[in-house]
């Protein structure tokens, strides 16, 4: 139940301000080129998290006590970034919380793999990260109100903050998981290893596919919640709650993901995860003017998340080295949360730009045929590239 519990605050944190992000950066007047910089600070947070954090966590610091530590700091950055309405205000503050948010998403899927006897049992844990992202969603049906200003919509920090505060204290009851002794020296970091093993023909497929889809999963975010409001007629205090269904249904998926897995195999299951973003975005194309259409295609979230990237976290520990699985979840958050976040953070607030008529309108449906392109790229490579040694979870990759 901790383990649920840790996952549940961990989400929390990010699920709290992350739907209103880019509109909340608009209000502001920042420009597409500096919502772009914002973005990036997830993917400079991921480097900073491979080269350092999270070899600290793994070899010199008990991962519970790692996590009390970044939570604190970080509530104190989400607080300065609620009261910076100037760009390098906001920029410094956000980065700054990036730094040590960022790297306890893998320390806690450390903790968590640490502590279970079977891997495939990840996605019950896993769950608990899903449950904590829908519940801290619903305040704001309160908070806001239909068109919410920068006063209100700031609350989106504030909460995150207590919520990082909490899961700080409640790090130090978590069961202990102390650092692995590893050797000395540059050349035996366990970081060099994870990206040997990036030679490995099924490896450099599965990553170059992880980036393609993190991209679309980022993108997402970048765009759903002012699609919601400004397309779909959704009200501002209800758009967080609509997008949160797709997390319920997430609570779902991950549920059956072991029993999945053990019938379809990795590739099968990360094919129907990819193809549930385009799915998806199709239908953000071409029914936006059916309100239950749109709502109704929030599920297929669970799909996207459980199917792809938790099937992803779970092939890692699974396959990679005891000593590396750390460091190589790290590297695969590099895609998922800092160079996929990137690109999307660049690429879909210029795309929208571009698309933006005289009239003020977006041209959404112009739009949502990019992310599902790239997923249905994503797919193809999958289905005729990706070869893992095993069919389905049970094996180890020999050492790079």
């Amino acid at each position: 139940m901790s383990l649920f519990i840790m996952m549940a605050l961990q989400l929390a944190i990010w699920g709290a301000w992350a739907p209103k992000l880019f509109p909340y950066m608009s209000m502001l007047g920042f420009t597409a080129g500096q919502q772009a910089l914002v973005g990036s600070c997830w993917g400079i947070a991921s480097v900073v998290g491979i080269f350092f954090s999270n070899q600290f966590a793994d070899r010199h610091f008990a991962a519970e006590r790692f996590l009390a530590v970044s939570h604190v700091i970080g509530s104190i950055c989400l607080l300065g970034a609620a009261y910076s309405t100037s760009f390098p205000a906001f920029f410094a503050f956000y980065l700054a919380y990036s730094l040590v948010y960022v790297p306890t998403l893998s320390v806690t899927n450390t903790v968590a793999f640490a502590n279970l006897p079977n891997g495939k049992d990840f996605g019950q844990v896993r769950s608990g990260g899903t449950v904590g992202w829908v519940m801290a969603s619903w305040p704001f049906v309160f908070i806001l109100s239909e068109h919410s200003g920068v006063e209100q919509v700031r609350s989106i920090f504030l909460v995150s903050a207590g919520i990082s505060f909490a899961l700080a204290v409640f790090s130090l009851t978590l069961p202990h998981t102390p650092p692995k002794k590893g050797g000395e020296g540059l050349d035996s970091l366990a970081w060099r290893r994870a990206l040997g093993l990036l030679k490995k023909p099924f490896v450099a497929v599965l990553f170059f596919v992880t980036f393609l889809d993190s991209v679309v999963h980022n993108g997402y975010f970048v765009m759903a919640d002012a699609f919601l409001t400004n397309r779909v007629g959704i009200a501002g205090n209800l758009s967080m709650v609509v997008l949160s269904l797709g997390q319920i249904a997430e609570v779902l998926t991950m549920l059956v993901l072991g029993v999945v897995l053990g019938k379809l195999g990795w590739r099968k299951t990360m094919i129907v995860g990819i193809l549930g973003h385009a799915a998806r975005f199709l239908a953000f194309a071409f029914l936006a003017d059916s309100v239950p259409a749109i709502i109704a295609v929030q599920l297929l979230h669970g799909i996207c998340y459980a199917f792809f990237f938790a099937t992803v976290y779970i092939f890692v520990d699974e396959a990679f080295p005891k000593d590396v699985r750390s460091s190589a979840q790290g590297l695969f958050n590099l895609l998922i949360l800092g160079v996929g976040n990137m690109v999307a953070s660049y690429v879909f607030p210029n795309l929208i730009a571009r698309l933006t008529g005289a009239d003020g309108k977006v041209d959404y449906s112009t739009l949502f045929l990019v992310p599902a392109g790239l997923a249905a790229l994503g797919a193809l490579v999958l289905a005729f590239a990706f070869n893992p040694p095993t069919a389905a979870p049970a094996g180890t990759l020999e050492d790079a």
